[in-house]
Parts: structure tokens; C-alpha cells; sequence
């Protein structure tokens, strides 16, 4: 009776341990989980990596110089602004045309426009600072521009990465020995992903900086307008009529027919 209790005691424990001792093994069979660093990431993006690179690159430059070039601040500076408001109130437009000779800026450059024009009255003076006034959006607009270039640009060469990483996987897979190809197969299919997340990593912020910019720009430009026009309010035109501000060579002179002694031939037609 007691070896029976015995072998019977024995079994149980043996019972007892062999479930721990197969999830030991198991434990011991399983591989370890590799951890890769972003570099390893990025690596794995292939090629296509490069220029997504120096895509990221100039979205950063282009919105920080967007930043710096469509404040108000910039555009309209206040000390600028004053040295107009005193020159207008002294009735000095020579002397606002030389203050915006002195400093590059949007409110300096639509009055000067505006001065230069300010002999021909006041329909040609508006016409020439809104002329200019488009010439400053413009210019304000054109690097703002390449964000968007490059919001649509982007997932395109990350598209690139795509097809090329789906094309090395087809390769794999029609080679019939998937098994033994498996790590090729999920570097290429890594690939994949990693090259389509990068362009959309860059297009994203890219389009979201565009508009917001963009709508920034016609804010401050909108207030260089308002400025600009307040400062030509309530002139007297008619007082400045035929005067010439500014250095700039008139081209424009007397028709060469009109001082031909008569007699000579018929005045051409003007066109």
C-alpha cells in the first residue's frame, strides 16, 4: 500500500511539472524580438530615401523663410511707417520718395509707386500701387508656391519607393522558395511602407504650412494696402499735376510729326 501511495504521489508531481517544463521549452524556442533603431527604418527605405531626404530639408527651409517673409512686421515696419506719415504730413513727397529708397519693403515700395505716378493724378497713382501691390503678392507667393510643389510631389516619389519595393516582393514570391526567402520578402515589403509613410510625412506638414502661409501673406498684404492708401488720402492732386518724383527716365515724349515742317508729307497715323 504505501509504494502504490508512493508511485501514485510521483505521477501527480510529474503531472504537475511537465506543463511548466514545455512552456520552458517553447519560452526557450521562441526568437528574441529584434528592436531597430530609425536609422535602421530608414535604411530599410531603400533608395528612394535620399530624395524624400532633401524633400524634408526644403520644406523645413521654406517654411521658416515663409514665416520670416510674411509677417507684418516685415512688411510694414513701424518705424518705416512713421517716417511716411511725417513726410505726407509736411507735404515732403520728395523726401518719402527718397525715406523709400532707404529700406526695402512692401509699404516703401507701393508708395514710392505711388509717388512716381503722383503727377498724373489720382486714377494713375491708385492704378500704379495696386500694380505694385500685386508685384509684392506675387513675390511673396513664389516660394511659398514650391511647398505646395512639394506636398504633391512627395507622395509621388514615395509611390516610387512603393512600386519598387512591390516589384523585389513579386520577385520573391514567383521565385517559389518563399520559405527560405522570407527575410528578403519582409525587407522588401519594409520597404514598401517605409517609402510611403516618408512621403506622406513630408506632404502632409508640407500642404498644412502652404495654405496656412498663403492666407498669412494676403492678411499682411491686405494691411500694406490699407496703409498705403491711407497715406494718399485727401491729396491734393490737382496741386502736384505735371510734377515728375523720383529718378527715373521718361521715355515718353511729343510724336516726331508733330514739329515736321509743313508741307514735308502727311502726318503719320497714330496707331
Amino acid at each position: 500500500m504505501k509504494i502504490k501511495s508512493f508511485t501514485s504521489a510521483l505521477t501527480i508531481s510529474l503531472l504537475g511539472f511537465l506543463p511548466g517544463i514545455a512552456a520552458a521549452q517553447e519560452t526557450a524556442a521562441a526568437p528574441a524580438v529584434k528592436h531597430e533603431s530609425l536609422l535602421d527604418e530608414i535604411i530599410k527605405g531603400g533608395w528612394v530615401m535620399i530624395p524624400l531626404f532633401i524633400c524634408s530639408i526644403a520644406m523645413v527651409w521654406l517654411i521658416t523663410d515663409g514665416i520670416l517673409r510674411t509677417r507684418s512686421i516685415r512688411l510694414v515696419p513701424p518705424m518705416e511707417l512713421e517716417k511716411l506719415r511725417n513726410a505726407f504730413r509736411a507735404g515732403d513727397y520728395v523726401g518719402a520718395y527718397q525715406i523709400t529708397n532707404e529700406t526695402p519693403c512692401a509699404i516703401n515700395n507701393v508708395t514710392r509707386a505711388g509717388l512716381i505716378a503722383l503727377g498724373d493724378g489720382k486714377h494713375p497713382t491708385e492704378d500704379a500701387m495696386l500694380a505694385e501691390l500685386s508685384k509684392e503678392t506675387a513675390r511673396g507667393s513664389v516660394r511659398l508656391s514650391y511647398l505646395s510643389v512639394l506636398g504633391v510631389c512627395s507622395p509621388m516619389i514615395g509611390l516610387i519607393g512603393t512600386v519598387v519595393g512591390m516589384i523585389k516582393a513579386f520577385k520573391e514570391l514567383g521565385g517559389g522558395n518563399v520559405a527560405g526567402n522570407a527575410d528578403k520578402l519582409a525587407a522588401a515589403i519594409g520597404e514598401v511602407l517605409v517609402a510611403t509613410a516618408t512621403g506622406l510625412f513630408v506632404a502632409v506638414p508640407a500642404f498644412m504650412a502652404y495654405y496656412f502661409l498663403r492666407n498669412r501673406l494676403q492678411s499682411s498684404m491686405q494691411e500694406v494696402e490699407y496703409e498705403a492708401f491711407n497715406l494718399f488720402r485727401k491729396l491734393p492732386y490737382h496741386l502736384a499735376e505735371g510734377v515728375h518724383i523720383g529718378d527715373q527716365e521718361l521715355y515718353a515724349n511729343a510724336p516726331n510729326w508733330v514739329d515736321a515742317p509743313a508741307g514735308e508729307g502727311e502726318a503719320a497715323p497714330a496707331h
